[in-house]
Protein backbone atom coordinates (compact mmCIF):
# COMPACT_ATOMS: atom_id res chain seq x y z
CA UNK A 1 0.00 0.00 0.00
CA UNK A 2 1.39 3.43 -0.92
CA UNK A 3 2.01 6.14 1.66
CA UNK A 4 -0.93 8.15 0.30
CA UNK A 5 -3.34 5.23 0.47
CA UNK A 6 -2.25 4.53 4.02
CA UNK A 7 -2.89 8.21 4.82
CA UNK A 8 -6.45 8.06 3.49
CA UNK A 9 -7.15 4.83 5.38
CA UNK A 10 -5.74 6.37 8.55
CA UNK A 11 -7.85 9.49 8.35
CA UNK A 12 -10.98 7.45 7.71
CA UNK A 13 -10.16 5.40 10.80
CA UNK A 14 -9.66 8.61 12.75
CA UNK A 15 -13.04 9.81 11.50
CA UNK A 16 -14.67 6.62 12.70
CA UNK A 17 -12.97 6.97 16.08
CA UNK A 18 -14.16 10.51 16.69
CA UNK A 19 -17.57 10.32 15.03
CA UNK A 20 -19.46 7.33 16.48
CA UNK A 21 -20.75 9.04 19.62
CA UNK A 22 -22.19 11.85 17.58
CA UNK A 23 -23.63 9.53 14.93
CA UNK A 24 -25.15 7.18 17.51
CA UNK A 25 -26.86 10.10 19.19
CA UNK A 26 -28.32 11.14 15.83
CA UNK A 27 -28.63 7.75 14.15
CA UNK A 28 -32.17 8.50 12.97
CA UNK A 29 -31.04 11.62 11.17
CA UNK A 30 -29.64 10.28 7.91
CA UNK A 31 -28.88 13.66 6.41
CA UNK A 32 -26.71 14.55 9.38
CA UNK A 33 -24.76 11.32 8.98
CA UNK A 34 -24.22 11.96 5.31
CA UNK A 35 -23.03 15.50 6.04
CA UNK A 36 -20.55 14.20 8.62
CA UNK A 37 -19.07 11.67 6.21
CA UNK A 38 -18.91 14.32 3.51
CA UNK A 39 -16.82 16.53 5.80
CA UNK A 40 -14.52 13.61 6.62
CA UNK A 41 -14.03 13.15 2.89
CA UNK A 42 -13.09 16.83 2.56
CA UNK A 43 -10.55 16.40 5.34
CA UNK A 44 -8.96 13.38 3.64
CA UNK A 45 -8.82 15.26 0.33
CA UNK A 46 -7.09 18.23 1.97
CA UNK A 47 -4.51 15.91 3.49
CA UNK A 48 -4.06 14.27 0.08
CA UNK A 49 -3.44 17.65 -1.58
CA UNK A 50 -0.92 18.66 1.10
CA UNK A 51 0.93 15.37 0.78
CA UNK A 52 1.00 15.58 -3.00
CA UNK A 53 1.62 19.28 -3.68
CA UNK A 54 3.12 20.98 -0.60
CA UNK A 55 6.54 22.39 -1.41
CA UNK A 56 8.31 20.24 1.21
CA UNK A 57 7.89 16.64 2.29
CA UNK A 58 5.39 16.12 5.09
CA UNK A 59 4.83 13.31 7.54
CA UNK A 60 1.34 11.76 7.50
CA UNK A 61 1.42 11.31 11.28
CA UNK A 62 2.12 15.01 11.89
CA UNK A 63 -0.66 16.05 9.51
CA UNK A 64 -3.19 13.75 11.13
CA UNK A 65 -2.22 14.75 14.66
CA UNK A 66 -2.42 18.39 13.61
CA UNK A 67 -5.92 17.86 12.23
CA UNK A 68 -7.04 16.17 15.44
CA UNK A 69 -5.57 18.98 17.56
CA UNK A 70 -7.49 21.45 15.42
CA UNK A 71 -10.74 19.61 16.11
CA UNK A 72 -10.10 19.59 19.84
CA UNK A 73 -9.38 23.33 19.84
CA UNK A 74 -13.00 23.97 18.86
CA UNK A 75 -14.13 22.36 22.15
CA UNK A 76 -13.65 23.46 25.76
CA UNK A 77 -10.16 24.25 27.16
CA UNK A 78 -9.91 20.93 29.04
CA UNK A 79 -10.31 18.66 26.02
CA UNK A 80 -7.05 17.80 24.28
CA UNK A 81 -5.24 15.28 22.09
CA UNK A 82 -2.15 13.54 23.48
CA UNK A 83 0.56 11.99 21.33
CA UNK A 84 1.91 8.60 22.46
CA UNK A 85 4.75 10.40 24.27
CA UNK A 86 2.36 12.82 25.97
CA UNK A 87 0.07 9.94 26.92
CA UNK A 88 2.98 8.21 28.68
CA UNK A 89 3.88 11.44 30.48
CA UNK A 90 0.29 11.78 31.67
CA UNK A 91 0.24 8.23 33.00
CA UNK A 92 3.55 8.77 34.81
CA UNK A 93 2.31 12.01 36.37
CA UNK A 94 -0.84 10.44 37.82
CA UNK A 95 1.39 7.77 39.40
CA UNK A 96 3.32 10.37 41.34
CA UNK A 97 6.25 12.22 39.73
CA UNK A 98 7.63 14.01 36.67
CA UNK A 99 10.59 16.19 35.73
CA UNK A 100 9.74 19.85 35.32
CA UNK A 101 9.26 23.09 37.25
CA UNK A 102 6.07 22.31 39.18
CA UNK A 103 3.20 24.46 37.95
CA UNK A 104 -0.41 23.82 36.95
CA UNK A 105 -1.30 25.91 33.89
CA UNK A 106 -4.22 26.67 31.62
CA UNK A 107 -4.79 28.76 28.48
CA UNK A 108 -6.47 32.17 28.59
CA UNK A 109 -6.65 34.68 25.73
CA UNK A 110 -4.28 32.49 23.73
CA UNK A 111 -1.56 32.49 26.40
CA UNK A 112 -0.62 30.01 29.13
CA UNK A 113 -1.46 31.24 32.62
CA UNK A 114 -0.35 29.81 35.96
CA UNK A 115 -3.27 28.30 37.89
CA UNK A 116 -1.16 27.07 40.77
CA UNK A 117 2.53 26.55 41.56
CA UNK A 118 3.15 23.30 43.45
CA UNK A 119 4.27 24.09 46.97
CA UNK A 120 8.04 23.71 47.38
CA UNK A 121 8.64 23.21 43.64
CA UNK A 122 11.33 25.08 41.62
CA UNK A 123 8.59 27.34 40.20
CA UNK A 124 7.29 28.18 43.67
CA UNK A 125 10.79 28.97 44.93
CA UNK A 126 11.47 31.12 41.83
CA UNK A 127 8.47 33.31 42.68
CA UNK A 128 5.91 32.24 40.06
CA UNK A 129 2.42 33.20 41.19
CA UNK A 130 -1.17 32.35 40.39
CA UNK A 131 -2.33 34.43 37.41
CA UNK A 132 1.14 34.89 35.87
CA UNK A 133 1.06 34.94 32.07
CA UNK A 134 3.85 32.95 30.41
CA UNK A 135 4.83 34.94 27.31
CA UNK A 136 7.86 32.91 26.23
CA UNK A 137 9.57 29.61 26.95
CA UNK A 138 13.32 29.75 26.26
CA UNK A 139 12.67 32.75 24.01
CA UNK A 140 9.92 31.10 21.96
CA UNK A 141 6.58 32.89 21.98
CA UNK A 142 3.76 30.92 23.58
CA UNK A 143 1.04 32.77 21.71
CA UNK A 144 -1.50 30.23 20.42
CA UNK A 145 0.53 27.23 21.63
CA UNK A 146 -1.64 24.33 22.77
CA UNK A 147 -1.63 23.49 26.45
CA UNK A 148 0.20 20.24 25.81
CA UNK A 149 2.82 22.02 23.68
CA UNK A 150 3.48 24.40 26.57
CA UNK A 151 3.76 21.53 29.05
CA UNK A 152 6.14 19.61 26.79
CA UNK A 153 8.43 22.64 26.37
CA UNK A 154 8.50 23.43 30.09
CA UNK A 155 9.27 19.88 31.12
CA UNK A 156 12.73 18.45 30.54
CA UNK A 157 15.63 16.56 32.07
CA UNK A 158 16.36 17.00 35.75
CA UNK A 159 19.05 19.65 36.31
CA UNK A 160 18.47 21.47 33.02
CA UNK A 161 17.31 25.10 32.98
CA UNK A 162 14.26 26.61 31.32
CA UNK A 163 13.74 30.37 31.09
CA UNK A 164 10.13 31.51 31.39
CA UNK A 165 9.24 35.07 30.42
CA UNK A 166 6.31 35.98 32.64
CA UNK A 167 4.13 38.94 33.52
CA UNK A 168 2.72 39.02 37.03
CA UNK A 169 -1.00 39.74 37.16
CA UNK A 170 -1.66 43.47 37.38
CA UNK A 171 1.81 44.41 36.15
CA UNK A 172 3.14 45.39 32.71
CA UNK A 173 6.84 44.58 32.69
CA UNK A 174 7.85 41.05 31.61
CA UNK A 175 10.41 39.19 33.70
CA UNK A 176 12.79 36.45 32.58
CA UNK A 177 12.72 33.76 35.25
CA UNK A 178 15.33 30.99 34.90
CA UNK A 179 14.22 27.80 36.65
CA UNK A 180 16.24 24.63 37.12
CA UNK A 181 14.08 21.61 36.40
CA UNK A 182 13.79 18.93 39.05
CA UNK A 183 11.92 15.71 39.62
CA UNK A 184 8.62 16.88 41.08
CA UNK A 185 7.61 14.25 43.60
CA UNK A 186 3.89 14.66 43.77
CA UNK A 187 3.57 13.83 47.43
CA UNK A 188 -0.03 14.83 47.58
CA UNK A 189 -0.62 14.70 51.34
CA UNK A 190 1.19 16.06 54.37
CA UNK A 191 -0.08 16.49 57.90
CA UNK A 192 0.85 17.89 61.29
CA UNK A 193 -0.47 18.88 64.69
CA UNK A 194 -0.86 22.66 64.78
CA UNK A 195 -1.68 22.80 68.45
CA UNK A 196 -2.57 20.06 70.90
CA UNK A 197 -5.83 18.53 69.74
CA UNK A 198 -5.94 20.40 66.42
CA UNK A 199 -4.76 18.63 63.28
CA UNK A 200 -3.96 19.85 59.79
CA UNK A 201 -4.00 17.85 56.55
CA UNK A 202 -2.83 19.44 53.30
CA UNK A 203 -3.86 17.79 50.02
CA UNK A 204 -2.06 19.33 47.02
CA UNK A 205 -3.64 17.16 44.31
CA UNK A 206 -5.53 13.90 43.88
CA UNK A 207 -3.28 11.18 42.50
CA UNK A 208 -3.31 7.39 42.75
CA UNK A 209 -2.40 7.13 46.44
CA UNK A 210 -4.05 10.25 47.86
CA UNK A 211 -7.00 8.65 49.65
CA UNK A 212 -4.74 6.06 51.31
CA UNK A 213 -2.35 8.83 52.38
CA UNK A 214 -5.22 10.80 53.93
CA UNK A 215 -6.29 7.66 55.80
CA UNK A 216 -2.76 7.26 57.21
CA UNK A 217 -2.67 10.93 58.19
CA UNK A 218 -5.99 10.64 60.03
CA UNK A 219 -4.88 7.51 61.85
CA UNK A 220 -1.70 9.26 62.97
CA UNK A 221 -3.50 12.42 64.10
CA UNK A 222 -6.16 10.48 66.00
CA UNK A 223 -3.49 8.55 67.88
CA UNK A 224 -2.10 11.78 69.36
CA UNK A 225 -2.69 12.87 72.94
CA UNK A 226 -5.03 14.60 73.54
CA UNK A 227 -7.48 13.12 70.99
CA UNK A 228 -8.30 15.14 67.90
CA UNK A 229 -10.65 18.01 68.81
CA UNK A 230 -10.72 19.62 65.36
CA UNK A 231 -9.30 19.18 61.87
CA UNK A 232 -8.36 21.58 59.06
CA UNK A 233 -8.41 20.01 55.59
CA UNK A 234 -6.46 22.36 53.31
CA UNK A 235 -7.45 22.12 49.62
CA UNK A 236 -6.16 25.54 48.59
CA UNK A 237 -4.49 25.72 45.17
CA UNK A 238 -5.34 22.05 44.65
CA UNK A 239 -6.00 21.76 40.88
CA UNK A 240 -7.78 18.40 41.17
CA UNK A 241 -6.84 15.04 39.72
CA UNK A 242 -8.42 11.60 39.85
CA UNK A 243 -12.17 11.49 40.49
CA UNK A 244 -12.12 8.20 42.40
CA UNK A 245 -9.51 9.56 44.80
CA UNK A 246 -11.62 12.62 45.60
CA UNK A 247 -14.63 10.39 46.32
CA UNK A 248 -12.56 8.06 48.53
CA UNK A 249 -11.08 11.06 50.35
CA UNK A 250 -14.53 12.51 51.07
CA UNK A 251 -15.60 9.05 52.26
CA UNK A 252 -13.20 9.30 55.20
CA UNK A 253 -15.46 11.98 56.69
CA UNK A 254 -18.97 10.97 55.57
CA UNK A 255 -21.34 8.20 56.54
CA UNK A 256 -21.26 5.20 54.26
CA UNK A 257 -23.78 5.57 51.43
CA UNK A 258 -23.83 9.36 51.51
CA UNK A 259 -23.78 10.94 48.06
CA UNK A 260 -20.45 12.62 47.28
CA UNK A 261 -21.01 13.78 43.71
CA UNK A 262 -23.06 12.92 40.65
CA UNK A 263 -22.34 13.50 36.98
CA UNK A 264 -24.46 14.13 33.90
CA UNK A 265 -23.26 13.56 30.35
CA UNK A 266 -24.61 12.95 26.85
CA UNK A 267 -24.59 9.16 27.09
CA UNK A 268 -26.03 6.95 29.82
CA UNK A 269 -22.71 5.60 31.09
CA UNK A 270 -21.57 9.15 31.92
CA UNK A 271 -24.47 9.59 34.34
CA UNK A 272 -23.15 8.39 37.68
CA UNK A 273 -23.88 8.73 41.39
CA UNK A 274 -20.73 8.29 43.47
CA UNK A 275 -21.29 7.57 47.14
CA UNK A 276 -19.16 7.38 50.28
CA UNK A 277 -18.05 3.99 51.48
CA UNK A 278 -16.34 2.69 54.60
CA UNK A 279 -17.99 4.79 57.30
CA UNK A 280 -16.43 7.45 59.51
CA UNK A 281 -15.13 5.23 62.34
CA UNK A 282 -16.13 7.77 65.04
CA UNK A 283 -14.65 10.67 63.09
CA UNK A 284 -17.14 13.18 64.36
CA UNK A 285 -14.64 15.92 65.19
CA UNK A 286 -15.45 19.40 63.84
CA UNK A 287 -13.83 20.26 60.51
CA UNK A 288 -12.86 23.26 58.43
CA UNK A 289 -12.10 22.92 54.72
CA UNK A 290 -9.84 25.67 53.37
CA UNK A 291 -10.31 26.67 49.71
CA UNK A 292 -9.20 29.48 47.42
CA UNK A 293 -9.34 30.53 43.78
CA UNK A 294 -6.92 27.75 42.82
CA UNK A 295 -9.06 24.96 44.29
CA UNK A 296 -10.48 23.19 41.27
CA UNK A 297 -12.26 20.08 40.03
CA UNK A 298 -11.69 17.15 42.43
CA UNK A 299 -10.96 19.51 45.33
CA UNK A 300 -14.25 21.30 44.64
CA UNK A 301 -16.01 17.92 44.75
CA UNK A 302 -14.67 17.21 48.24
CA UNK A 303 -15.41 20.72 49.52
CA UNK A 304 -18.91 20.69 48.01
CA UNK A 305 -19.77 17.27 49.44
CA UNK A 306 -18.62 18.11 52.97
CA UNK A 307 -20.43 21.45 52.75
CA UNK A 308 -23.72 19.96 51.50
CA UNK A 309 -23.72 17.24 54.18
CA UNK A 310 -23.01 19.90 56.84
CA UNK A 311 -19.96 17.86 57.83
CA UNK A 312 -17.50 20.74 57.57
CA UNK A 313 -17.43 24.50 57.30
CA UNK A 314 -15.82 25.79 54.11
CA UNK A 315 -13.56 28.78 54.75
CA UNK A 316 -11.56 30.95 52.36
CA UNK A 317 -12.27 32.33 48.89
CA UNK A 318 -14.60 31.21 46.12
CA UNK A 319 -13.15 28.27 44.18
CA UNK A 320 -12.05 28.00 40.53
CA UNK A 321 -15.25 26.51 39.12
CA UNK A 322 -14.05 23.56 37.03
CA UNK A 323 -17.10 21.34 37.16
CA UNK A 324 -16.47 19.09 34.17
CA UNK A 325 -15.38 15.46 33.83
CA UNK A 326 -12.57 14.50 31.45
CA UNK A 327 -12.42 10.92 30.20
CA UNK A 328 -9.09 9.58 28.94
CA UNK A 329 -9.67 7.55 25.77
CA UNK A 330 -6.66 5.48 24.60
CA UNK A 331 -6.26 5.29 20.82
CA UNK A 332 -4.77 2.38 18.83
CA UNK A 333 -1.35 3.96 18.18
CA UNK A 334 -0.69 4.75 21.86
CA UNK A 335 -2.00 8.31 21.64
CA UNK A 336 -4.97 9.44 23.68
CA UNK A 337 -7.94 11.72 23.80
CA UNK A 338 -8.76 13.74 26.90
CA UNK A 339 -12.40 14.55 26.30
CA UNK A 340 -14.89 16.45 28.42
CA UNK A 341 -17.79 14.04 28.80
CA UNK A 342 -19.91 15.19 31.76
CA UNK A 343 -20.54 17.84 34.40
CA UNK A 344 -20.16 17.55 38.18
CA UNK A 345 -22.96 18.27 40.66
CA UNK A 346 -22.75 18.44 44.45
CA UNK A 347 -25.07 16.23 46.55
CA UNK A 348 -27.66 19.02 46.72
CA UNK A 349 -27.62 19.45 42.95
CA UNK A 350 -25.39 22.49 42.64
CA UNK A 351 -23.47 22.70 39.39
CA UNK A 352 -19.80 23.49 40.02
CA UNK A 353 -19.09 24.50 36.41
CA UNK A 354 -18.07 28.17 36.05
CA UNK A 355 -19.71 28.87 39.42
CA UNK A 356 -17.45 27.15 41.90
CA UNK A 357 -18.00 26.61 45.61
CA UNK A 358 -18.85 29.64 47.72
CA UNK A 359 -17.23 29.45 51.16
CA UNK A 360 -19.45 29.50 54.25
CA UNK A 361 -17.04 32.04 55.74
CA UNK A 362 -15.26 34.41 53.40
CA UNK A 363 -11.65 35.19 54.26
CA UNK A 364 -9.99 36.98 51.32
CA UNK A 365 -6.70 35.58 50.10
CA UNK A 366 -3.66 37.41 48.79
CA UNK A 367 -5.02 36.81 45.29
CA UNK A 368 -8.36 38.42 46.16
CA UNK A 369 -6.67 41.53 47.47
CA UNK A 370 -4.59 41.85 44.30
CA UNK A 371 -7.78 42.27 42.27
CA UNK A 372 -9.29 40.11 39.55
CA UNK A 373 -8.29 36.45 39.70
CA UNK A 374 -8.38 33.73 37.08
CA UNK A 375 -11.29 31.29 37.25
CA UNK A 376 -12.93 28.80 34.91
CA UNK A 377 -15.45 31.36 33.68
CA UNK A 378 -12.56 33.50 32.39
CA UNK A 379 -11.16 30.76 30.13
CA UNK A 380 -11.72 30.85 26.37
CA UNK A 381 -14.52 28.53 25.19
CA UNK A 382 -15.30 27.25 28.68
CA UNK A 383 -18.51 25.28 29.15
CA UNK A 384 -21.26 27.64 30.21
CA UNK A 385 -22.29 26.98 33.79
CA UNK A 386 -25.96 26.35 34.51
CA UNK A 387 -25.95 29.22 37.01
CA UNK A 388 -23.19 31.26 35.44
CA UNK A 389 -25.28 34.32 34.59
CA UNK A 390 -27.96 33.97 37.24
CA UNK A 391 -26.07 32.72 40.29
CA UNK A 392 -26.92 35.17 43.06
CA UNK A 393 -25.85 33.02 45.96
CA UNK A 394 -22.86 34.20 47.92
CA UNK A 395 -20.72 33.38 50.89
CA UNK A 396 -21.86 34.00 54.42
CA UNK A 397 -20.13 37.34 55.05
CA UNK A 398 -18.21 38.18 58.17
CA UNK A 399 -18.39 41.65 59.64
CA UNK A 400 -14.72 42.29 58.93
CA UNK A 401 -13.10 39.65 56.73
CA UNK A 402 -9.55 39.02 57.89
CA UNK A 403 -6.92 40.75 55.79
CA UNK A 404 -9.43 42.60 53.65
CA UNK A 405 -7.92 46.02 54.28
CA UNK A 406 -4.41 45.37 55.44
CA UNK A 407 -1.37 43.82 53.89
CA UNK A 408 0.07 40.69 55.45
CA UNK A 409 3.32 38.81 54.94
CA UNK A 410 1.43 36.63 52.48
CA UNK A 411 1.31 39.59 50.09
CA UNK A 412 5.07 39.66 49.70
CA UNK A 413 5.42 36.44 47.71
CA UNK A 414 6.30 32.89 48.69
CA UNK A 415 9.13 33.84 51.13
CA UNK A 416 9.75 31.01 53.57
CA UNK A 417 8.09 27.67 53.09
CA UNK A 418 5.52 26.81 55.79
CA UNK A 419 7.86 24.11 57.07
CA UNK A 420 10.46 26.83 57.77
CA UNK A 421 8.09 29.03 59.79
CA UNK A 422 6.99 28.94 63.39
CA UNK A 423 3.27 28.44 63.87
CA UNK A 424 2.85 32.09 64.81
CA UNK A 425 4.65 33.20 61.63
CA UNK A 426 2.42 30.93 59.56
CA UNK A 427 -0.75 32.28 61.12
CA UNK A 428 0.34 35.89 60.60
CA UNK A 429 1.26 35.17 56.98
CA UNK A 430 -1.89 33.11 56.34
CA UNK A 431 -5.13 34.80 57.50
CA UNK A 432 -7.25 31.92 56.18
CA UNK A 433 -5.43 29.32 58.27
CA UNK A 434 -5.50 31.65 61.26
CA UNK A 435 -9.26 32.13 61.01
CA UNK A 436 -9.87 28.39 60.58
CA UNK A 437 -7.92 27.54 63.73
CA UNK A 438 -9.64 30.29 65.71
CA UNK A 439 -13.08 29.02 64.67
CA UNK A 440 -12.26 25.50 65.78
CA UNK A 441 -10.86 26.60 69.14
CA UNK A 442 -13.80 28.92 69.86
CA UNK A 443 -16.40 26.27 68.91
CA UNK A 444 -17.71 28.53 66.12
CA UNK A 445 -17.59 25.64 63.63
CA UNK A 446 -19.83 23.47 65.77
CA UNK A 447 -22.28 26.33 66.34
CA UNK A 448 -22.57 27.29 62.68
CA UNK A 449 -22.94 23.67 61.49
CA UNK A 450 -25.54 22.96 64.17
CA UNK A 451 -27.53 26.01 63.08
CA UNK A 452 -27.25 24.99 59.42
CA UNK A 453 -28.51 21.47 60.18
CA UNK A 454 -31.43 22.86 62.17
CA UNK A 455 -32.39 25.09 59.24
CA UNK A 456 -32.58 22.18 56.76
Amino acid sequence: MTSMKRLVVLILLVGLLIAPGRLTAQENNRSTQEDTYAKIKVLSLVLHEIQKKYVEDTKPEELIYGAIRGMLRTLDPHSAFMTPEEMKDFQVETRGSFSGVGIEITIKDGLPVVVSPIEGSPAHKAGLQVGDQILKIDGASTKDMTLLDVVRRIRGPQGSTVVLTVVHEGEQKPLDVPIVRAVIPLRSVRYEVLEKGYGYIRVTNFQGDTADAVEKALTALQSETPPLKGLILDLRSNPGGLLDQSVRTASHFLKSGGLVVYTKGKIEEQNMELKASGGTRARDFPMVVLVNEGSASASEIVAGALQDHKRALVVGAKTFGKGSVQTIIPLPDGSGLRLTTARYYTPLGRSIQATGINPDVLVPSRLSRRGKVLREKDLDQHLTGENETSDKTGPIPEETPEGAKEESKEDKGPGKLPSQMTLQERLEADPQLKRALEMLKKNEVQSLLKAAKAAK
